[in-house]
């Protein structure tokens, strides 16, 4: 199975289309279609439905384009990283991060770090824990950020210099923005939208025994989308502070949790991680700013 062979298999993929892949690719179409069906007979397994004018993914289809997702990116990082070891002005870094407001410091890091490596380049994804540590696990990534405690048997780790204020996100003129906190009988009985992991691991370890008394009406990734549910008036959010505007006309109003939750964030990286040189320096400006 050659990597060209799944960045074939990607373009199609995406594309959806063999005469437009082909040509992304600069190749024919009957060696984009001949490589496809090698492919399939490798693997035994059929990874397309040709429909009249587009192609579709099977299920065994939609299985390898994520593990043909990762391996290019893996190639690829592989590429630039021995490109960049003698580079000593930049290279390029690669962070899994998840959504907090205290990204902020890693940002204005990475700024500072410009004005003295300005070759350098660097890559954001963004996902819930179990997304960015496994692109760790498997090197798509140098760093990754977490809002929850790393496994210390894994990872090395440094504790942002702040911590994330956990509330309810709320129309502004519903009678909750009344209150100046909310506690958990506030919300008992009202449809509530949170992220499948603050739900599991925050949410329930705030609110104790009386977690069966909430109602989670829907669950979100990114709390953007979620205040998009509030203001349309099908729920409330439970999300950080600082993700969503709840300026004066924003229509919406963020009020704490009481007892008052915190979540700290952490940046993690691989023991016995090999860097490039530019990450290498990274983790030092990044170890005099954070806390370890």
């Amino acid at each position: 199975m050659e990597l060209r062979t799944m960045r074939y298999f990607l373009a199609v993929a995406r594309e959806e289309n063999m005469t437009r892949a082909a040509e992304l690719l600069h190749v024919t179409q009957p060696t984009l279609s001949k490589q496809l069906k090698s492919l399939e007979d490798e693997l035994g397994k059929k990874l397309f439905v040709r429909h009249s004018f587009r192609i579709e993914l099977t299920e065994e289809g939609v299985l390898l384009r994520k593990r043909a997702e990762d391996l290019v990116s893996m190639a690829d990082k592989i590429t630039t990283e021995f490109l960049s070891l003698d580079d000593t002005l930049g290279g390029e870094i690669y962070f899994g991060l998840a959504e907090s407001y205290q990204i902020r410091h890693l940002a204005a890091i990475i700024k500072s770090f410009k004005s003295t490596y300005p070759d350098l380049r660097y890559h954001i994804t963004s996902g819930a824990t179990e997304q960015v540590t496994e692109k760790l696990d498997k090197g798509i990534v140098d760093f990754a950020v977490l809002a929850e405690e790393p496994n210390t048997d894994k990872y090395h780790y440094l504790v942002f210099p702040e911590a994330d204020l956990w509330g309810v996100v709320m129309p502004d003129d519903c009678p909750l923005a009344e209150k100046q906190s909310v506690s958990v009988d506030d919300l008992t009985g009202l449809p509530l939208f949170c992220s499948e992991q603050g739900w599991s691991r925050d949410i329930s370890r705030w609110c104790g025994n009386k977690i069966d008394d909430l109602h989670l009406e829907g669950s979100f990734r990114l709390s953007y989308n979620g205040s998009l549910f509030v203001k349309e008036g099908l729920g409330y959010l439970l999300t950080f502070e600082h993700l969503i505007d709840t300026s004066p006309d924003s229509g919406l109003a963020f009020r704490p949790l009481t007892p008052r939750l915190e979540t700290k964030l952490y940046l993690i990286w691989k023991k016995y991680q090999v860097f490039t040189p530019i990450a290498q320096k990274m983790l030092g400006e990044l170890r005099k700013r954070f806390h370890e």
